[in-house]
């Protein structure tokens, strides 16, 4: 778990964490068991596999998780043949495959646990994730944007400023609950400035900016859009909403504080760290908000290598 911390706290991975998704790291059709299944067959699939845990399936359904500890308890009471619901932990915490990456690395410092199942909109078990899975896609990732930038460094084309220092502006809008697009926006201003010759911090900070005020949109806002405005000064990023508005600016920008609703919670989002987080990796940075709709902006300044 430490490893996974570490990570996390170093800056081209955490700009990593905030692109992928679960399902993008995910083991997809993971080993399972059938809830009328006995101890002892779970116990002989785990050794087969090379595997320490199963999750428990009744008609598909995800209804609990059983590991080696299980079988373990199940030998030392002289229960190798019960049913797996005799031994199965049904207090299960999952992942939903649209979560970001963030998300399951939250869950992975937070409960310790070895493997978290993954579900799909429907509620169906479609992968399994563990600590492992996470570095793993990690380092191909790394790998990848460390050729990406490779190739970038080749590249002598000069990017084409305007009179007014502008070289691109950039929407795109929102949709309320839309996780499954979240962080395209994001992802499509990171590779524009990657095309500009951005530093690297100026990357990563503009892509947690946007990527927060994106989400915060989806999860507490009616829709809007993010616009992206990128010149020889810095990268501007406005989040427009549609309503309802944030009654207490300052609370809203509290750590911890999160108006989400139980569902949101329930899935892992609405930690009450958006704004904050957005603050934070901005040089300028202001809230105007009412009934009608909330607009954020925020800066960063930034100069390209090559003008």
């Amino acid at each position: 778990m430490d490893v996974i911390q570490q990570a996390v706290n170093a800056g081209p991975i955490l700009e990593l964490i905030y692109q992928l998704k679960v399902s993008d790291v995910m083991t997809r059709n993971p080993e399972t068991i059938s809830i009328h299944a006995t101890m002892r067959e779970a116990q002989k699939k785990m050794r087969e596999r090379g595997i320490t845990g199963l999750p428990v399936l009744d008609d598909s359904r995800l209804v609990g998780i059983v590991s080696i500890g299980d079988i373990i308890d199940a030998f030392d009471a002289g229960e190798i043949d019960a049913p797996v619901k005799t031994y199965m932990t049904t207090s299960v915490v999952t992942l939903e495959d649209d979560m970001p990456l963030s998300y399951a690395i939250t869950y992975v410092n937070k409960y310790q646990y070895r493997r978290y199942p993954v579900i799909n909109k429907t509620g169906m078990l479609s992968g399994i994730i563990t600590a492992t899975d996470i570095i793993k896609a990690l380092l191909v990732a790394m790998n990848s944007e460390f050729t990406k930038l490779e190739a970038l460094a080749k590249n002598d084309n000069k990017p084409n400023v305007n009179e007014n220092g502008i070289l691109e502006s950039l929407q795109f809008p929102t949709v309320k609950y839309d996780f499954e697009h979240a962080g395209t926006a994001s992802t499509e201003l990171k590779n524009t400035l990657k095309k500009y010759g951005f530093a690297n911090t100026v990357i990563r900070r503009a892509s947690i900016v946007s990527y927060e005020l994106e989400l915060n949109q989806i999860i507490h806002s009616d829709g809007g859009y993010m616009q992206y405005t990128i010149s020889n000064k810095g990268v501007e990023i406005l989040a427009r909403d549609r309503g309802p508005g944030i009654q207490d600016i300052q609370l809203a920008l509290r750590e911890g504080f999160s108006t989400a609703n139980d569902w949101i919670r329930s899935i892992g989002f609405g930690a009450g760290l958006g704004l904050p987080n957005a603050r934070k990796s901005s040089d300028e940075f202001s809230i105007d908000s009412s009934t009608r709709g909330t607009l954020v902006r925020a800066f960063i300044f930034a100069q390209l290598r090559e003008l």
